[in-house]
């Protein structure tokens, strides 16, 4: 337990340990997941889970970018809230050149400087 801490907003709390809250640090390991599969760090199938924008018919500027997923249908409103579907938007903002990093502590240290 730290002292001194007691009374501060959560916030606080974290500003003052200089650590980064739960959902980004979801959304950091999220990133590092899919770039894993998509690289084939994890030996993960990545049709299992992705379909690359690049594979589609149409040259489009979502598939300018060999790295970039898209977004399956999804009927359910529960399917919506799952790994493979939640990380697209966000995978796809992301700059190629941390995309196309040579290692994945590359891409980790790349992503964390945005």
């Amino acid at each position: 337990m730290i002292s001194g801490l007691k009374g501060r907003s959560y916030e606080e709390k974290l500003r003052e340990l200089g650590i980064t809250t739960l959902e980004e640090r979801r959304h950091q390991l999220d990133m590092t997941q899919t770039y894993k599969i998509l690289t084939g760090a994890s030996k993960v199938d990545s049709g299992t889970w992705f379909e690359r924008a690049s594979d589609g018919i149409k040259a489009t500027r979502l598939a300018a970018d060999p790295l970039n997923i898209k977004q399956r249908a999804a009927r359910l409103e529960i399917r919506r809230n799952f790994f493979s579907q939640r990380v697209v938007d966000d995978w796809n903002k992301i700059p190629s050149s941390v995309k196309g990093s040579v290692s994945v502590n590359g891409f980790k240290n790349g992503y964390k400087s945005l």
